[in-house]
C-alpha cells in the first residue's frame, strides 16, 4: 500500500495594513531632524567660509570648512568620553577676535602660554629655537617689513581697524629681552600669507575660551573674488549667486573637495 502523502496547508496569505502617518508624527519626524542637526552644529561641528587671503596657502579664499567644536573645546562632564586636547602650536583654529564677539577668525597658533617668541627675518623664534614652517609665505628682500618680520623689535602702534589702543599701550609689558612672552591662559595666532595678514602682530593673544574650534576638512571650494563675502547690498548677493549657479561645474575647485586642513 502506497504510503498516505499529506499536502501542507499553504500558509494563510499575509494582508499588510498601510498605516498612514499622521501629521503630528510627520511634524515631530521633522523636528527632530532639526534637533539633531541644531545640536551638531551648535556643539559638535560648524561649516565656516574663508572670506580672505590671509591663511593662502593653507585656505584660500571661497573654502566652505567643516570645523570641529569638540576636541579643542572646555572639557565638558556631560561629555565624558569625548576626547579633549589643550590648543598645539601648529594647529588652524578658528577663534573669535578678541574685542569683537561676533567676528570669527581662522589663523595657524604660533606660540601658547609660556613660549618665548620672536621673528628674524621673517623666522618664527621659539623659546630661542627656530621653527620649520613649510605652510608660512617666506621672506624675501622685496617682502622684508622691520614690523612683520623682525617683530617684536618694532612695537605696534595704534590703527584704526588694525591695532587696537589697548594692545599698542600693553605690549611693552610682555617683552623680556628681545622677546615676546605669552602670558597664561592666552595664544599667540598668525597668518600662513604673513605679509598679508592681520594678525596677533597687531591685536595681541587670544583667550582660550575664545578658541572656537579647529578646521577638519574643506567640504567645496569655489573661486572667489578677495572681499567678496563682504558685500553686504542686496544687488551684489544677488548676482553672485547667479555667478555661482552658472559657473557652479567650472569655478569649482575640485581638487580641493575633502582636502584635509593641517
Amino acid at each position: 500500500m502506497a504510503p498516505a502523502r499529506i499536502q501542507a496547508e499553504a500558509p494563510p496569505a499575509v494582508i499588510q495594513e498601510k498605516v498612514e502617518e499622521t501629521p503630528f508624527e510627520a511634524g515631530a519626524s521633522i523636528c527632530s531632524v532639526l534637533v539633531v542637526g541644531l545640536f551638531i552644529l551648535t556643539f559638535l561641528a560648524q561649516n565656516f567660509v574663508i572670506p580672505s587671503g590671509s591663511m593662502e596657502k593653507t585656505l584660500l579664499v571661497g573654502d566652505h570648512l567643516v570645523v570641529d567644536r569638540i576636541t579643542l573645546a572646555p572639557p565638558a562632564k556631560w561629555m565624558p568620553l569625548v576626547h579633549y586636547r589643550e590648543p598645539q602650536r601648529g594647529d588652524v583654529v578658528v577663534f573669535l577676535k578678541p574685542g569683537y564677539p561676533d567676528l570669527f577668525l581662522v589663523k595657524r597658533l604660533i606660540a601658547v602660554p609660556g613660549d618665548h617668541l620672536q621673528l628674524r627675518n621673517g623666522i618664527v623664534i621659539i623659546n630661542g629655537v627656530a621653527q620649520a614652517q613649510p605652510h608660512a609665505e617666506p621672506t624675501t628682500p622685496e617682502n622684508h617689513s622691520e614690523f612683520l618680520d623682525e617683530f617684536p623689535s618694532v612695537a605696534p602702534m595704534a590703527q584704526a581697524d588694525a591695532t587696537p589702543e589697548s594692545w599698542a599701550v600693553d605690549f611693552p609689558n610682555y617683552v623680556k629681552d628681545g622677546d615676546l612672552v605669552v602670558p597664561p591662559g592666552k595664544f599667540f595666532m598668525m597668518g600662513d600669507n604673513r605679509h598679508d595678514s592681520l594678525d596677533s602682530r597687531y591685536w595681541g593673544f587670544v583667550p582660550r575660551e575664545n578658541i572656537v574650534g579647529r578646521p577638519l576638512f574643506n567640504y567645496w571650494s569655489f573661486e572667489t573674488p578677495e572681499r567678496q563675502y563682504e558685500e553686504t547690498g542686496l544687488s551684489s548677493n544677488v548676482a553672485w549667486m547667479a555667478h555661482v549657479a552658472l559657473h557652479f561645474f567650472t569655478e569649482t575647485r575640485w581638487s580641493r573637495t575633502l582636502h584635509i586642513i593641517r
